[in-house]
């Protein structure tokens, strides 16, 4: 176990380091002792013109360990980036909707064009009742099929209405 103190904060142990898309910048898995005596596990984001708080003795601990298993970068999967989209309001989807060209009654009517049962009743409560949207609820992929949008698509219309 390495203990470098900073100031009250000490860096006990490096994990893991992964390597960011930005040059000399890394993002390290560490074991840290705060400054309330406060012992715990934690992701730290080092960069190299970083000259505050523990920045500077992770620093000195890369270049002291330049042997050390650095992990390269890997871009985040379509996947990932889905998941980390934040919610639209019901407000924001649907103007997001109109704004796309997509009408509302375009939305009504892939619900109503579903098979009779639970999964449909249940579409047209989160359509009526939701009051937020996440990127990856089973709602969104099964109206964007019903309206012919392929995921490239809703992630650009999910993204400008997060801003409307």
């Amino acid at each position: 176990m390495t203990s470098i103190t900073h100031g009250r904060t000490v860096l006990n142990e490096v994990h893991a380091i992964v390597e960011t898309a930005e040059s000399e910048v890394y993002q390290l898995s560490i074991n840290l002792t705060d400054m309330s005596g406060q012992t715990y596990d934690c992701d730290y984001l080092s960069r190299p013109d970083d000259a505050f708080g523990l920045n500077p003795t992770i620093r000195k601990w890369l270049a002291d360990n330049p042997y050390f298993s650095v992990q390269s970068y890997a871009p985040p999967t379509a996947e990932q980036i889905r998941a980390s989209m934040s919610s639209l309001s019901a407000r924001q989807l649907r103007l997001g909707l109109v704004d796309a060209g997509v009408s509302l009654t375009q939305i009504t009517a892939a619900i109503d064009s579903m098979p009779a049962g639970p999964e449909k009743d249940r579409a047209q409560i989160e359509w009526e009742y939701a009051t937020s949207f996440s990127r990856l609820h089973p709602l969104t992929a099964t109206i964007g099929r019903a309206l012919g949008l392929t995921e490239t698509q809703i992630d650009a219309m999910w993204t400008a209405a997060l801003n409307l």
